[in-house]
């Protein structure tokens, strides 16, 4: 009975080797628990991002770097050497400048008007800006081709006017490239524009104009720095787009006003030459990260696009 009565007094080994699970091993536990869950939850979405961008990407570069000889930076060499690779880049980035510049020009009022108004009128203006999202890009080019025509309604309407004597070339150049573009990338700059807006309090408007502040003082101290974020989410994604836009510079441009997009498609359909086409892309999509990159040592992208 001693022996047993001993037994049964003594603490078991296992429960010295095993001490009760604290607070912090709990915690520790839900959080590789919940990170666990998160990865599971990101799954399908790292899995679309990979064969949707970083296969393509991989299959470019590849393509680019492969010719009958095998192994060659034939197809970058050329880039840099052939004076139409460098004027090509160099009206696309123009083109986009000028869409970019125009868009804030007119992008700013209407926002602005959109996020100082209510009821009725904000909503009329904001309809407006989405509505030719409702309709198919190449449509609206075509549009611009039946308006911008030596006999379209601008030109007949300036002669009738009697502000011009012979119809203006309003297409099949730059000046039409420009405007067909200008009109399907204006929303992309109000939409920014609004959310950011639409947030800037009132009353901070107020107060700095009953401090004796005149209004064009309080709007350029004042409104103008708080809405800068969103005018430069919306520049960014106008000029991006811009870069790689296709069927209205293919269409009002004429064949005359050849983009680096234009440039891929002929590489591709006339000459065959998937690996040059390869080439082109990826130099772009190198010199948009570079775009990035700058605007990023300088403004954060996490502020650009609303991250506090």
């Amino acid at each position: 009975m001693s022996n047993a009565y001993l037994a049964k007094s003594m603490p078991d080994s296992s429960d010295q080797q095993q001490p009760p699970l604290t607070s912090e091993h709990a915690l520790a536990r839900e959080e590789r628990k919940e990170h666990t869950s998160m990865l599971l939850l990101l799954t399908p979405a790292l899995v679309m991002v990979v064969v949707l961008l970083i296969l393509p990407l991989c299959w470019l570069a590849l393509q680019s770097v492969q010719t009958e000889e095998g192994f060659s930076l034939a197809n970058y060499i050329r880039i840099f050497q052939e004076t139409i690779y460098w004027d090509t880049f160099a009206l696309t980035f123009k083109i986009s400048f000028m869409v970019t510049v125009l868009s804030i020009l007119m992008g700013f009022p209407i926002a602005y008007a959109a996020s100082r108004l209510q009821g009725f009128w904000a909503n009329l203006i904001l309809i407006c800006v989405i509505l030719p999202f409702w309709t198919s890009v190449l449509v609206r080019a075509y549009a611009w081709l039946v308006l911008l025509q030596r006999r379209g309604l601008v030109n007949q309407t300036l002669m009738d006017l009697g502000i011009i004597d012979q119809p203006l070339t309003l297409m099949h150049n730059t000046t039409g490239t420009v405007i067909g573009t200008l009109h399907v990338m204006l929303p992309f700059m109000v939409l920014p524009l609004y959310s950011v807006m639409k947030k800037i309090p009132q009353d901070l408007m107020q107060a700095s104009e009953s401090l004796g502040a005149k209004p064009f003082y309080t709007f350029r101290r004042v409104f103008l720095p708080m809405a800068a974020p969103g005018i430069m989410a919306g520049s960014i994604l106008v000029f991006v787009i811009c870069l790689g836009f296709f069927i209205t510079p293919e269409l009002l441009g004429g064949g005359r006003t050849i983009l680096v997009s234009m440039l891929v498609q002929r590489n591709v359909e006339l000459y065959h030459a998937w690996g040059a086409a390869s080439a082109v892309g990826l130099v772009l999509l190198f010199v948009v990260f570079l775009i990035f990159w700058g605007i990023n040592r300088f403004i954060p992208i996490e502020r650009i696009l609303g991250a506090r």
